[in-house]
C-alpha cells in the first residue's frame, strides 16, 4: 500500500518522522512528501506531488490548514482512497472536496492508528 506522508521531517523528534519510521517498519511503502529535505530514513523525499506517480492509497496530512489549502488541487489530484488529517493539520474545507470525490477522510493521529491496527 503506498502512503503519502505530506510534511514528513527528518528530525526524528517530529511526529511526521514517527509516521514514516513506524509506517515503514509495518511494510508501508512510504512516500515522505517535503519541500526541502531529501530523504528520511533512506527513503527518498518528492518535493512535489505532482511528482507521485505511484497509486496512492492513503495521504497522511502533517502540514496546517493554509499549506493544505495551497496544495488541495494536487492532493486530490493524486485521488487517494483516503486523507487522514492527524491533529494539528485538520481542513474541513479540503474535507468536504475530497468527499465529494468520494475520498474517505479521517481525522486521526496516524501513529496511534498503525500502532492499534486501525491503519
Amino acid at each position: 500500500m503506498n502512503v503519502v506522508v505530506l510534511g514528513a521531517s527528518n528530525k526524528e523528534d517530529r511526529y511526521s518522522n514517527i509516521a514514516v519510521r513506524r509506517l515503514k517498519e509495518k511494510g508501508y511503502n512510504v512516500i515522505p512528501v517535503h519541500k526541502i529535505i531529501k530523504e528520511v530514513y533512506g527513503i527518498p523525499v518528492h518535493h512535489n506531488l505532482s511528482d507521485i506517480r505511484e497509486t496512492i492509497h492513503t495521504v497522511t496530512v502533517y502540514v496546517n490548514k493554509e499549506v493544505s489549502d495551497n496544495m488541495s488541487a494536487d492532493i486530490l489530484g493524486l485521488k487517494p482512497k483516503r486523507i487522514i488529517f492527524n491533529p494539528g493539520a485538520e481542513n474541513y474545507d479540503l474535507k468536504k472536496k475530497a468527499e465529494a470525490q468520494g475520498i474517505e477522510v479521517v481525522f486521526a493521529c496516524t501513529i496511534v492508528m498503525v500502532t492499534a491496527g486501525t491503519f
